[in-house]
């Protein structure tokens, strides 16, 4: 992704998300974010996206053979997970006391981990 600044997503490492499309889409089961991608606009959500990578053998693997893995996923197919509603929600920011802080939009409630 080419851009002049650099983006600002609603969803960080550890969140808990859902998977709203996709061959893993499962809106009542939440998932723990690995890694967030912002230069490609991706993450690594924990069990989505399976990829199987055939590896040679080397000095760390001297067995080699096929390693299944995680790959990133568009960070627009995931939506980060209510507790309260026990559903994703969508989110908003809100300046507290000169801190943002992550907001959800139907219950009002902080967001996040």
């Amino acid at each position: 992704m080419k851009a002049r600044f650099k983006p600002k997503y609603n969803i960080r490492k550890g969140d808990s998300v859902v998977v709203i499309t996709g061959d893993d889409k499962d809106l009542s089961k939440p998932r723990i974010v690995k890694e967030v991608l912002v230069e490609d606009g991706k993450v690594l959500v924990e069990g989505v996206n399976i990829i199987t990578k055939h590896t040679k053998p080397s000095a760390q693997n001297t067995k080699g053979g096929i390693v299944k893995k995680e790959a990133p996923i568009h960070i627009s197919n995931v939506m980060l997970w209510d507790a309260a509603q026990k559903a994703g929600a969508r989110i908003t920011r809100v300046r507290k006391e000169g801190k943002t802080e992550r907001v959800f939009k139907t219950t009002k409630t902080q967001g996040g981990k």
